[in-house]
């Protein structure tokens, strides 16, 4: 049997992201080697091999949080992720305050109709 797979995840950053998560009950953190979170089938949280967090968030809101905080949409192997940003690492070292963006997504993807799940049963 093969060893799990490490994470390549700074520890500063997944402590940062433990930390996070643990503001909002309902919502648990998934991956072995990234961190990310999902609901009904739709990820909308993302902390990359680097430490870089995105997060996904409604189009107004999206758009508040791209001149209010200077940053851009979060892209992951040269693909632009149209509905997440990129947090900024003060941002990511506030948690209090990047604790209402993760309720604002949470909240957001709780709205999307469910995706059908690809397990064999």
């Amino acid at each position: 049997m093969a060893a799990p797979k490490k994470s390549s995840i700074p520890a500063d950053k997944s402590n940062l992201y433990d930390k996070l998560i643990a503001t909002h009950p309902k919502i648990e953190r998934k991956g072995a080697t990234m961190g990310y979170t999902s609901l009904n089938g739709h990820m909308f949280t993302y902390l990359g091999p680097s430490g870089t967090l995105a997060v996904r968030l409604p189009e107004k809101e999206r758009e508040e949080f791209l001149k209010k905080y200077k940053t851009n949409l979060f892209e992951a192997y040269g693909t632009v992720m149209k509905e997440y940003v990129a947090i900024p690492d003060a941002l990511f070292r506030n948690t209090k305050e990047l604790s209402k963006y993760l309720a604002l997504s949470y909240d957001y993807i709780a709205t999307l109709k469910p995706k059908p799940t690809k397990k064999k049963r």
